[in-house]
């Protein structure tokens, strides 16, 4: 068999080079929860925490004076903590140039809030249009977020199991840290992303990182398997080492190929899709990333290691 790519060799290397890519993630996700209100790794939108976010058309340009104005007289007119954002439209068929998002605590039907909040940004834009009102509770907002821990528990459960009966624990172990490893990657991002540049997360984050942990797991059982085939035929002609690099060059283009397709998928719709949707597709562009790397570059070498310290530990055989 022809060897390309020497993964084992380098296996420290890009181990390091894991460690190199995980660790701010990591330490944004470890300030964000000494920082945060909420003690989360990542800023929440209002699926966890609770709130209404009221969304208003506005037919110019909306300028960081502007925007500090409302969010002043937000706070004058009693707006707890109100969160701006602005969401820059480019159809042609629509007469608003931006859209204006305004975050804050629950406005139940009682309440005078969205009056309030309406009067002041009538009084910065001429003729603003309320386009859209989303509305979670604080408990339903705690709810989605037990659920959602619920299923990427129960998802990784699932393919612990699957992959313990399909191969062998270890190999097992392996995937579920390249899970672990993507995983981490992904959340750090938006770790970054959201003591930066605010980005929240919502229940559409949580279906991309479902969505890439089985995109990633995919990728790394093609490689076990090909390993697993080799094995029965070169295991008494080659090293462990060896038939697990034969075994990634033999899968490698495959494992580009489908990223590449999918990457361009989600660039299109990253670029000409909707804002609404625009964080879940960056979420899926550094998942299917990551997901990857860590199946070529990560998991196989935690397999390299551990059978090299068996092989090590074993007994040797006299003659």
């Amino acid at each position: 068999m022809k060897l390309k790519l020497d993964i084992v060799k380098n296996r420290f290397i890009f181990l390091a080079l894991s460690a190199v890519l995980l660790t701010p993630g990591i330490v944004a996700m470890i300030y964000s929860m000494v920082t945060y209100p909420t003690h989360s790794p990542v800023k929440v939108g209002i699926d966890y925490t609770g709130g209404t976010t009221l969304q208003y058309g506005v037919k110019e340009d909306i300028t960081n004076n502007k925007l500090a104005a409302v969010r002043s007289n937000l706070v004058k007119n009693g707006i707890e903590n109100p969160y701006l954002q602005i969401i820059n439209i480019n159809s042609q068929d629509s007469d608003l140039k931006a859209i204006l998002s305004i975050r804050t605590k629950f406005i139940d039907e009682n309440s005078k809030d969205q009056d309030k909040i309406t009067n002041v940004v009538g009084g910065e834009f001429k003729a603003p249009e309320l386009v859209q009102v989303t509305s979670v509770g604080p408990t339903l907002g705690t709810e989605l977020f037990k659920n959602s821990l619920i299923a990427l528990s129960l998802a990784l459960l699932g393919i612990v199991a699957y992959l313990t009966f399909r191969f062998q624990f270890d190999y097992a172990l392996a995937a579920i840290l390249g899970l672990v490893h993507d995983t981490l990657f992904v959340v750090g991002i938006f770790s970054i992303l959201g003591l930066f540049y605010n980005v929240q997360v919502d229940a559409l984050f949580v279906t991309a990182v479902l969505t890439v942990i089985g995109f990633s797991v995919h990728d790394t059982i093609v490689v076990f398997d090909r390993v697993r085939e080799n094995l029965k035929y070169y295991g008494k002609k080659m090293s462990f080492g060896e038939i697990m690099n034969s075994s990634i060059n033999q899968t490698l283009a495959r494992s580009i190929n489908t990223s590449v397709t999918t990457l361009i998928t989600l660039l299109a719709l990253y670029f000409l899709g909707g804002v609404t949707t625009r964080d879940f597709v960056l979420a899926m562009i550094l998942g299917i990333v990551i997901g990857t790397y860590s199946s070529i570059f990560f998991c196989s070498t935690l397999v390299d290691i551990w059978e090299d310290k068996k092989n090590s530990s074993a007994p040797a055989v006299r003659a």
